[in-house]
Formats: C-alpha cells, structure tokens, sequence
C-alpha cells in the first residue's frame, strides 16, 4: 500500500503487483519519493510528476493504459516524452505534445477518492504542490 501525501490530502493506493510487477518493484525503488504535482498539459483531468529524460527504469509497456480513470495512477517509462507519474483526478486521455501516450497502471486510490476533485481544482488554479509518496 502506497501513502500519498500531496495538497494537504492523504490518499492511500493499492499496489497492483500481479498486473504490473515489473513498474511497482521500479517504483518502490524510488521511495520514498518527494516532489511537485503540476496540471497536465494534455491529459485532460490529470497532473503529473515530471521525473526527467534522463531517468532510466529498464521498463516497457506493463498493463499500460491510456485512458485511466481518477485514482489509477500511471508510470510513463520513458519514450517519446519524459519519464513520470500521472495522477488523474477526472477524466483523462493521457497525452504529451508528441500525441496519446499508455503508461503502466500501477496503483489505484483506494482511500482518500472523495479528495480527488478538490486536489485537481487546487493543482488546476493554485499551481504545483509538494507530493510525498512511500509504502505503508
């Protein structure tokens, strides 16, 4: 179980380790992980952890989603566009100026979904917030 800390909000987010094994033991790699959640550009209803083009986490395509719902967080591994995390909170059609991208569905909001669309509207109109994630 992942706690996510972002916006004043605490979420907790199921693992899906039988579906992505692969991108979770990459993510748990990186925690704890500490930085800043921004708007989408052109995801719709999501924000985003720009984590760099740089970043190499040895991961293709993994139970990989365009279309997630509010809650199910992905990791773009890398490619076209940057790695990151993406974090929708509506509904979303994940995509970078390159064009739709999938990433690897990795967690799922289980506690906290009711925050969901206060955390977009304060991303959307107050700017970047500080998100800490680790496992619980």
């Amino acid at each position: 179980m992942l706690k996510i800390t972002v916006a004043g909000f605490e979420f907790e987010a199921s693992l899906e380790e039988e579906a992505a094994p692969a991108t979770v033991a990459a993510v748990r790699g990186l925690l704890p992980f500490e930085s800043q959640l921004v708007q989408a550009r052109w995801s719709g209803e999501a924000a985003w952890v720009p984590m760099g083009f740089e970043l190499d986490l040895g991961l293709g395509p993994e139970n990989a989603n365009s279309y997630p719902a509010a809650g199910e967080l992905l990791l773009y591994p890398g490619g076209v566009s940057e790695v990151e995390i993406l974090f929708p909170y509506g509904a979303t059609c994940f995509a970078s100026k390159m064009g739709q991208l999938a990433g690897n569905h990795f967690a799922t909001v289980q506690s906290g979904r009711e925050h969901l669309p206060e955390l977009g509207r304060r991303v959307l109109w107050e700017g970047s917030q500080n998100i800490h994630i680790s496992e619980v």
